[in-house]
């Protein structure tokens, strides 16, 4: 009997032995308590991002956003012609930099001055901004969810600080004009600019460029191709800054 007991070990072993080593440790994986394989897929899912951070270096990728993911799961459908930084008119890109990270260049993902003073006016109670840099905001849009909680915020920073060291500013940018929304499944510049004003995204003029910059923090109820009052005249402000932000935006054409 123990002789048949141990021939019966021997030969269950060599059969484990013998699986593909990815079967083997999903059959591993599957033999974990519940609370461990819980945890597990919970890492796994933290570690993805910074997975895809690596993977985003590569040109010829186009990533997409978790809202376009959304609109893709759900069959709405979505509008997202991708183009490289240098289809990009640079007017645009200036009004977008004075309008949502005017220190783009001088740091390294997240603008700290900015988010000790957003830290500070929360804990009094003020009204706060967002506080977000271009980079968060990638980071948000690639790899988080759209409302606002300290959870997110949490998760944003270590991503936006990760994203910066392995992207170039350039490859940054362009990620975020090509995945930022700018109205109803109306996703990344060219499609905006299109969209918006029937041109392509390198012949936008500075008007047209500072209307679309102004909309990106709420593209919903800011429509660039129709402004309101409101609008234009931050649209005018913009335009001015970007006209003259030259030294702003030295790591991105020098």
């Amino acid at each position: 009997m123990t002789e048949g007991l141990q021939q019966l070990d021997i030969s269950t072993d060599s059969e484990e032995a013998e699986m593909p080593p990815r079967l083997g440790r999903l059959a591993r994986f599957k033999t974990r308590p519940l609370w461990q394989r819980i945890v597990l897929i919970f890492v796994g899912l933290l570690l993805l991002p910074y997975l895809l951070i690596l993977f985003y270096v590569l040109p010829f990728i186009h990533p997409i956003s978790t809202l376009m993911l959304r609109d893709a799961v759900t069959f709405q459908g979505y509008y997202r012609r991708w183009v490289s930084f240098d289809e990009i008119a640079p007017v645009l890109v200036q009004s977008v930099m004075v309008s949502e990270d005017g220190q783009f260049c001088f740091h390294g993902g997240v603008d700290w001055g900015e988010m000790r003073m957003l830290v500070q006016d929360t804990l009094r109670g003020q009204s706060t901004r967002g506080g977000s840099t271009i980079p968060m905001q990638t980071s948000k849009n690639l790899f988080l969810w759209n409302s606002r909680s300290f959870v997110r915020k949490a998760l944003e920073l270590p991503l936006a600080v990760s994203s910066s060291f392995v992207w170039s500013k350039r490859r940054m940018m362009e990620i975020y004009l090509n995945v930022a929304e700018w109205g109803p499944g109306i996703y990344g510049i060219e499609a905006a600019a299109r969209y918006h004003f029937k041109v392509p995204a390198s012949k936008l003029n500075a008007r047209q460029a500072a209307l679309l910059a102004v909309s990106l923090p709420n593209p919903i109820d800011r429509v660039a191709s129709k402004p309101g009052r409101g609008l234009r005249q931050l649209a005018s402000l913009i335009q001015r800054r970007a006209k003259n932000s030259g030294e702003y935006i030295k790591c991105l054409y020098n």
